[in-house]
């Protein structure tokens, strides 16, 4: 009777962390028969705005957590002669969100004298709502996309991407490990 008990507490973090997770969309080419990869592998990019050095990390972290999930898969890097080849992109952009917030009144009390029972008494008046204050706000945002090339047919195969507020100029490795994650719940390949 315990252990039934406890299934929803044990079930609680895992719902939590699921519907915390952010919107990952994909694309697929459904003509590509994803039995025959096996083996992948990185390319390198040749943008001259990634040789900061916290470029480096955020090409290692991705490349990590890619790994890690490709690995889960079944698949496995080779970097000799690879089935498929990935690469990713990431985009941090400032954009405006709007935001609407409620606005109600402050609460506050009266006092007033009653001459019939020769007393004083308190009027309690309660916050009332008054409408909605609009503003827009900047944020930051990550896209990270994640697209996958057949090596022999030079073909886009798939493509991942999401879009996430981003605390900083610069990509946390919690940031991009959750993005990854929420990326790859969605890679659905169906073996032959």
């Amino acid at each position: 009777m315990n252990i039934l008990k406890a299934i929803p507490v044990l079930f609680v973090p895992i719902l939590l962390a699921v519907s915390c997770a952010t919107p990952a969309y994909i694309e697929k080419d459904e003509t590509a028969d994803f039995s025959r990869y096996k083996t992948y592998a990185w390319i390198d990019s040749d943008k001259k705005e990634e040789k900061g050095r916290h470029m480096e990390f955020m090409k290692k972290h991705v490349h990590e957590a890619v790994n890690a999930q490709l690995l889960k898969e079944g698949w496995r890097e080779d970097k000799s002669k690879p089935d498929v080849l990935i690469s990713y992109d990431m985009l941090v952009e400032k954009t405006t969100r709007e935001q609407s917030n409620p606005v109600y009144s402050m609460p506050y009390r009266r006092m007033f004298y009653n001459p019939f029972y020769r007393r004083w008494g308190t009027i309690y008046y309660p916050s009332m709502f008054m409408g909605y204050d609009n503003n827009t706000a900047e944020v930051r945002q990550g896209t990270l996309t994640i697209t996958m090339v057949d090596a022999r047919t030079d073909k886009t195969i798939w493509q991942g991407w999401t879009t996430d507020d981003v605390n900083s100029r610069n990509v946390t490795k919690k940031e991009i490990n959750s993005s990854v994650n929420s990326i790859f719940r969605k890679f659905d390949v169906v073996r032959k």
